[in-house]
């Protein structure tokens, strides 16, 4: 790809994301980043967050469902 086009592509990506992620309740979000930003375990996302690790699996599993059909509904495909 030209540069252009993957940093036009890049903005895009980013600003879905941006959009999805000010859309979650706060805790879920808090959750999520926790995870795949900041790349915490589950046990630590649970121990500080004050819920079971199932909960939080479940969580993590239901949000990326949403932010898959988010982004393939901006046309994004992954």
């Amino acid at each position: 790809l030209h540069p252009r086009v993957r940093r036009q592509r890049q903005m895009c990506i980013r600003d879905s994301l941006q959009s999805f992620l000010q859309q979650l309740p706060r805790a879920t979000r808090i959750v999520f980043v926790q995870r795949y930003w900041y790349l915490n375990s589950i046990a630590e996302i649970a121990q500080k967050n004050g819920m079971g690790e199932s909960k939080v699996k479940m969580m993590l599993l239901r949000t990326r469902k949403k932010l898959k059909a988010a982004l393939e509904t901006e046309g994004i495909l992954i």
